[in-house]
């Protein structure tokens, strides 16, 4: 892009978070950027519902690895300290086994002193855990910085250093039995694996990084909610002069021999630039964002044959009471591995349910009215590649999340208290244009990852 000078057009469709990012970025370059988003608001996946003075994440609730955020505000020109209020959560968050209660923190002493009470014999295998994925995550992290769009970059000396430490051939659920002997700890090390859309049986060994991140550097809520890192990104994008087109929908991109010229808006208006990024969902944009024959490598065929992730099944409550439970609580269904194998495997609704609980209100009370609490639930469930009807399974299913609330959760009494409810099924990602309403996207698969993801 620099080669174009300092003062070229760049078109962006889609105001997600890798959107607003790009925006910031080439805009405090010198770059005129304009960003378009279908949406009233920023944030895509990332972005708030507000009801009757409660506030709901749509998506992400946990905020790992702050330093990278730190780095794209101060890339941007900005402290983030000066846009956005964040807490560091201790204890992480809780795990619930039906027998055993885990509560993960950074302070090594004490994580160690709970995996031994709860877990006897493996406090070594959790020292061991820290000291070798520290050494892994210190070798893949520069590896992960760089760019993939040649396969020339798996020869540069930062991959040919991390290759022996890649655990290639290996599942995120096998490296972790190199640590540890009990099931529920392994469980407890890897259902971070979800985040890229995958089994931990099936998830590449690397990816251990992810729960050494966790308990190296912390997690971290925003106050206001996580979607206030969209907003605080969309004010410094406006600063620096880029223009935030909402309600924008982009009907396709606009491409002559080859190169893409600009884009279309759903109104017919072309919006011309030397370059353009795309920011929507892989899925969508493939079969939908680029005009008929202009397109070989990715066919429909090609596209709905990749790997995609599970889907989520959510529950936005707002309560006229605030319950004793912690930020996050995960619940581990009785028989983990089968409900992951309904999920990814037999794509049908699982009778023994894991979920997630996000209780923000007890450590933020600017989520909901004072006295109220605001509610997240999140329910692992098969994509819209399985054969579910959401419209006749939404009020069963509710209810059977309901049940385990009150059974599993200790909210006895939660359906007097609902005054707002709010359901997101797999179909409600898909009518956001998510594909086969896969809320995290494409797996990271092996062979859906670095040079190998497509593009």
């Amino acid at each position: 892009m620099g080669s174009q000078g300092k003062h070229a057009s760049i078109n962006i469709v889609g105001a997600g978070p890798g959107g607003l990012t790009a925006a910031m970025l080439l805009a405090r370059r010198g770059f005129k950027v304009r960003l378009f988003e279908k949406a009233n608001r920023v944030g895509g996946r990332n972005a708030a519902i507000l009801r009757n003075g409660y506030k709901f994440d749509v998506g992400p609730t946990f905020l790992m690895m702050k330093f990278i955020l730190d780095e794209v505000f101060k890339e941007s020109g900005r402290n983030i300290d000066d846009y956005l209020k964040l807490r560091r959560l201790e204890p992480m968050y809780r795990l619930q086994f039906n027998d055993i209660r885990l509560e993960p923190t950074t302070q090594r002493e004490a994580m160690a002193q709970q995996i031994d009470h709860a877990f006897p014999g493996n406090r070594d295998g959790y020292d061991r855990f820290m000291a070798a994925e520290k050494r892994r995550f210190e070798l893949m992290y520069p590896c992960l910085q760089k760019d993939y769009s040649s396969f020339k970059q798996y020869f540069s000396k930062e991959f040919i250093k991390a290759a022996p430490n890649l655990s290639i051939g290996r599942s995120l659920i096998g490296v972790l039995g190199d640590y540890f002997n009990d099931e529920k700890l392994k469980l407890s090390f890897t259902f971070q694996s979800k985040y890229l859309g995958m089994s931990a049986w099936d998830c590449p060994g690397a990816f251990a990084i992810l729960p050494y991140v966790e308990h190296a550097f912390g997690i971290y809520h925003t106050i206001g909610g996580l979607s206030e890192i969209s907003e605080a990104m969309s004010r410094v994008c406006l600063e620096h002069g880029v223009e935030i087109h909402l309600n924008t929908p982009v009907k396709q991109l606009v491409i002559e021999n080859k190169k893409v010229l600009g884009a279309e808006l759903d109104n017919g208006e072309i919006i011309l630039a030397d370059e353009t990024v795309l920011n929507a969902d892989f899925g969508y944009a493939m079969k939908n964002l680029f005009p008929l024959g202009t397109l070989n490598k990715y066919s429909p065929e090609k596209v709905d044959s990749k790997k995609y992730s599970c889907s989520t099944f959510m529950l936005h409550l707002g309560l006229d009471k605030i319950y004793d439970l912690p930020h996050h609580t995960v619940f581990f269904a009785e028989d983990y591995k089968g409900n992951i194998q309904d999920i990814f495997e037999n794509k049908v609704l699982s009778e023994d349910l894991s979920f997630y609980i996000r209780n923000a209100s007890v450590t933020d009370s600017t989520l909901a009215p004072e006295g109220h609490s605001s509610i997240y639930v999140l329910v692992p469930v098969p994509n819209q590649q399985s054969e579910i009807d959401w419209n006749n399974k939404k009020k069963t299913f509710r209810d059977r999340v309901i049940k385990a609330l009150i059974e599993r959760a200790e909210m006895s009494d939660l359906e007097d208290h609902i005054r707002e409810e709010i359901i997101f099924t797999p179909q409600t990602w898909q009518d956001m244009n998510i594909q086969f309403g896969a809320t995290f996207n494409l797996a990271h698969s092996f062979m859906q990852m670095l040079y190998f993801r497509p593009r």
